[in-house]
């Protein structure tokens, strides 16, 4: 089995969910079965809507408390500055001026 459709959410964003309990319907090529949350929190973000299908390992949703909730992707941050160049020495001081040549 590589991939398994999305039958029904037993679950809304925002529900609280136990560990173990159900909380999606899923659809193989084999077997129709409910899969458990691995966790017990709040229901944040649904990844696969009903009818969808989702390959074996796919993150499905996420679980957490509410104050986890996903921020939208941010924009891709910017490089970081490169480091600052070395600071050229000084420039080494003119040669003195000949003494004009007595004669």
């Amino acid at each position: 089995v590589n991939e398994a459709t999305i039958s029904r959410w037993l679950k809304e964003v925002g529900e609280h969910v136990d560990a173990d309990e159900a909380l999606l319907e899923v659809s193989t090529d084999k077997v129709d079965t409910e899969v458990p949350s691995p966790t017990s929190g709040t229901l944040l973000e649904i990844r696969f809507k009903e009818d969808d299908t989702a390959p074996v390992g796919a993150v499905l949703a996420i679980i957490g408390e509410p104050s986890e909730a996903t921020p939208a992707p941010a924009t891709p941050a910017a490089p970081a500055p490169a480091a600052p160049a070395e600071t050229p020495a000084p420039p080494a001081p003119a040669p003195a001026a000949a003494a004009p040549a007595a004669g």
